[in-house]
């Protein structure tokens, strides 16, 4: 890929973050790392406190990147069927047969929001992963294609507040990324306080991209260059999680692979057409701290310990 088509890429997602940014005030670091995760091909999850803008942000970018969105909340009683679809048999009086036919359910669509993740059980949870993984369903032995782009983006609550059920390992373990938006600075609250409702703020906003920008957006992570140097030192820090000093379990090679994926969609972000060291530790935080359980005895929480792991790591 040309560097003037590198450019035009980057040009369209910073006009995206732009948009967003007008409505989830204050956060543009965040924002940042949403775009990196969905042009990388990943999928989000937003963990925080209800009422600070979880739901908003992922409407924002369904809505700024054009593609067909749906929601879901999950809930304690939700069943797999209300997320996947149903086949209904019905008769046909035109043609004088009976059959069954399927009834997508709201994973058909571009982008899912899946709002409240943990607060539904673990057979609805794990309705999830085939389509995470596999871009498809299967509902009574029949495999059913997902609409491309897919992503899910998911909030959930913190564990420790009531009716949460945690995700497990293999489930976080499909989310390339995990951030969180907290609370808003004085200044940007300022600006909530004295503009209009969310909700109206959110149908005034039109497309900035289409699901082909974006399918072209991916394809040029892709061919985001990662020198040999560049690899070598995201070896290291794959082998220091491993090493038993900084975590209990270390990252997985699909993990790695993830990494190296956000890197260059965040690279591709600031115009490049190569990663530096830079990219790597401005993601990794985001994209590992959720897979990983810090040594006993640490101290740390995840991110802390990712953070004491990178300064530990020389550069190449």
């Amino acid at each position: 890929m040309t560097t003037s088509s590198t450019q035009h890429i980057s040009a369209q997602l910073m006009a995206l973050q732009q948009q967003v940014s007008t409505i989830i005030k204050g956060k543009r670091s965040q924002i940042a790392d949403c775009v990196a995760c969905l042009i990388a091909g990943g999928h989000l999850l937003i963990e925080d406190l209800p009422g600070v803008g979880k739901t908003t942000l992922a409407h924002a970018l369904a809505i700024s990147m054009g593609l067909k969105f749906s929601r879901l909340q999950f809930t304690s009683d939700l069943m797999p069927s209300d997320l996947l679809g149903v086949s209904i048999y019905e008769r046909d009086s035109v043609h004088d047969k009976a059959d069954f036919v399927f009834h997508p359910g709201p994973v058909f669509a571009q982008v899912l929001l899946a709002d409240e993740i943990n607060r539904a059980g673990p057979k609805s949870q794990s309705a999830l992963l085939e389509a995470m993984e596999e871009n498809q369903v299967s509902v009574d032995g029949i495999s059913h294609a997902l609409p491309q782009p897919f992503f899910v983006i998911a909030t959930q609550n913190p564990s420790e507040q009531l009716g949460t059920y945690p995700l497990p390992e293999s489930q976080l373990d499909r989310f390339l990324m995990c951030i969180s938006l907290g609370y808003p600075d004085r200044a940007s609250e300022r600006e909530l306080l004295m503009g209009q409702d969310s909700r109206i703020a959110l149908r005034g906003l039109q497309p900035v991209m289409n699901a082909e920008d974006l399918l072209a957006a991916q394809a040029a992570v892709r061919g985001i260059h990662a020198s040999a140097a560049l690899l070598d030192y995201l070896q290291a820090l794959i082998e220091a999680s491993r090493s038993g000093q900084w975590f209990a379990e270390g990252l997985s090679p699909r993990a790695g692979l993830g990494v190296l994926r956000a890197a260059r969609a965040r690279a591709l972000l600031d115009g490049r057409d190569f990663v530096s060291p830079d990219d790597v530790q401005a993601i990794l935080p985001q994209t590992i701290a959720h897979r990983l359980r810090p040594k006993a005895g640490s101290g740390r929480g995840p991110r802390e310990q990712v953070r004491a792991m990178i300064e530990a790591i020389n550069l190449p």
